[in-house]
């Protein structure tokens, strides 16, 4: 399993919000490009970016901030919030951006989630499931559709897609631990390459998403607080 590390972007500074709520924003610093050079320095592989403001307007507002990043690291990086268009997607990806994630476009417009996804390869185009009582939220989880998780996630696997970040906002940034009976189901009825996102706040939560052989977590607000060392979650993991 990848261990992944997020930083949410707001105004071109990291940030992290409380269960999806922009009312609720902690700054944590005004230097993305260096806190992904000090994860990058601790053993990480992967980054896991998201614009905020693009996840709720639409917009690549924190574009410099993302092209930094991937200029100042070797980590793979992926990037969601605000990717609606074909033309965001390859500015994206010409700026060194390993992996597109699509949201609320991918709930909304299927067609345009096909050809992403033939134009690009299900390996660089993944779809970000954010859930809340086990139906589909979009716009930066300010609406929840009704749409069921679990059929949708059928969907992507069924038009190639290869990953799905999947998370539970009730958990998002709460310190409570993560929803491991939903990644349990998962593991069960789906074939995607699934990332566990939403409350991953111990390392009781990281052995148990290594024992289901999720593909990877995403750690947030417990690695800014220092419930959950980098360095000690990866060595968890058992990758080379």
């Amino acid at each position: 399993m990848y261990i992944i590390p997020a930083i949410d972007l707001y105004d071109k500074k990291v940030v992290r919000l409380l269960k999806g709520d922009y009312a609720k924003m902690t700054v944590y610093s005004d230097d993305p490009a260096a806190v992904a050079c000090d994860i990058a320095s601790q053993g990480a592989r992967m980054l896991h970016v998201v614009d905020l403001e693009g996840a709720r307007e639409g917009q690549t507002s924190n574009y410099d901030a993302v092209r930094d990043i991937c200029a100042a690291s070797d980590m793979e990086v992926e990037i969601g919030g605000g990717i609606r268009d074909m033309e965001t997607i390859e500015k994206y990806l010409s700026a060194g951006v390993r992996r597109v994630i699509l949201g609320t476009k991918a709930v909304e417009d299927d067609s345009f989630l096909r050809e992403a996804v033939k134009t690009y390869g299900g390996d660089r185009i993944q779809v970000g499931v954010d859930a809340k009582d086990g139906k589909v939220a979009v716009k930066g989880w300010t609406q929840v559709l009704d749409v069921d998780m679990i059929d949708f996630i059928k969907h992507l696997e069924d038009i190639g897609l290869e990953h799905a970040i999947v998370t539970d906002i009730s958990r998002d940034g709460a310190m409570r631990g993560t929803n491991l009976d939903l990644y349990r189901t998962l593991a069960k009825v789906s074939g995607l390459k699934i990332t566990a996102s939403g409350g991953i706040s111990n390392y009781g939560n990281i052995e148990a998403l290594v024992q289901m052989n999720v593909w990877g977590a995403i750690i947030g607000k417990a690695m800014y607080t220092g419930d959950i060392r980098l360095e000690k979650a990866i060595a968890m993991t058992k990758l080379p």
